[in-house]
């Protein structure tokens, strides 16, 4: 052991939490996905949105949420998840995830196991299921998302024009000490507490 260095035991690791990022264009399910993997999981469920809108940490630049936005949105991920984590529970974060400091930076802040899953999908496709929802962002925006979102390669591609237990199941089944076991129930009771906080 090289002098000054503290040696890790099996007892300063952190326990089994999971941080799983879903991201993907705008449009193409990852709220539906991300939330569904969390009940599976029995586990908490954080919106990149929705800290945004909260927090009011919005800022663009040249058409687009700035990378200091999101930047500064991961602090308040980390803020909600670390807890959580470290209780064993797992977090299931999303959003569209389109600058790659953004990836890098939650991930490099969070000392747990994670796991990054890009949803794809056809533009079109994306862009049908946002005109569909309640609160549509239109065609344009959409198709501006889509590329910037696909302009870098980050973790795992997940197939998203399947059906959504399809998906969640896809994505379970690649977290380690996942596969194999049966999804978790919760009640709905405990559901409802855990969205509550997300």
């Amino acid at each position: 052991m090289a002098a000054g260095r503290p040696r890790r035991t099996t007892n300063d690791l952190p326990p089994a939490g999971q941080l799983i990022v879903v991201r993907g264009p705008l449009g193409i399910g990852k709220t539906t996905v991300a939330k569904r993997l969390a009940r599976t999981l029995a586990g908490w469920y954080v919106s990149v949105d929705a800290i945004l809108e909260e927090f009011d940490l919005e800022e663009w630049s040249a058409g687009y949420i700035s990378e200091g936005s999101f930047l500064r949105t991961n602090a308040f991920v980390v803020e909600r998840a670390l807890p959580i984590l470290s209780s064993g529970a797992p977090v299931v974060v999303d959003g569209n995830f389109y600058w790659e400091t953004q990836v890098s930076d939650l991930c490099g802040r969070i000392p747990y196991p994670s796991f990054v899953f890009t949803l794809r999908a056809p533009v079109e496709l994306c862009i049908f299921r946002d005109a569909h929802r309640t609160r549509s962002f239109g065609e344009e925006a959409a198709r501006a998302v889509f590329a910037k979102v696909v302009s870098f390669e980050a973790g795992i591609p997940v197939d998203a024009t399947r059906p959504l237990l399809a998906i969640v199941e896809d994505i379970r089944s690649r977290l380690p000490g996942t596969a194999g076991v049966r999804s978790r129930r919760t009640t709905s009771s405990a559901v409802r507490a855990r969205r509550s906080r997300g």
